[in-house]
Formats: structure tokens, sequence, C-alpha cells
């Protein structure tokens, strides 16, 4: 399915753990990741934002909304390096509907 693309979101929850240049880091690889793949519509950065339960032992996370258009082979992808990278305590990608 060559020349298909699909709009997408994708919310990142990062530890705040990490502290402001770890999580800047975060948001930052995980930018150009995308670039790199796919077009990258905007980043919104919501901050430091309170937990609605417990996750690792930490009540608060630091959000990072990614909007971006991509073929439908690279969310699957990204969502595998969501999950290896160190730091990112939840993440989900929503196909938006067109």
């Amino acid at each position: 399915m060559a020349g298909v693309i699909n709009a997408y979101e994708s919310v990142l929850v990062i530890s705040t753990k990490l502290g402001d240049e770890g999580i800047e880091a975060v948001t930052e690889k995980f930018k150009a990741l995308i670039e790199k793949h796919a077009t990258l519509e905007s980043v919104d950065v919501w901050g430091k934002r309170r937990l609605a339960y417990p996750i690792e032992k930490e009540t608060e996370g630091h959000y990072v909304l990614y909007t971006f258009t991509a073929d439908p082979e690279f969310p699957a992808e990204l969502d595998r390096i969501y999950k290896i990278t160190d730091g990112v305590l939840r993440s989900l990608i929503i196909k938006k509907e067109a």
C-alpha cells in the first residue's frame, strides 16, 4: 500500500526522574525520529502533570503530544522504540480519522 499517508497523534509520558535535561533529550529524540520518518506537524509540550495512578512508583509525568502524518508502517516502529526507551512511562499512538 505505497502512497497511503495517515494522520496520527502520539502522547508520551516521560519520567520526571530524568530531570529537565533528560526530559528535553527524550522529547528531542522522538521529534527527530518522527521528522526523519514522517511529516511532523506539531509538538505540544503539556509539561508536568499528576498521573491518574502511580506508574513505576511515580505520581507525576511530563506529557508531550506529537501530531504527524506518516505511512501506516511507521507507528508500529515508533511504538517499539517508545517501549525500549528509558524514561518513557507510557505512550499512546492514535490514528486520527480523516
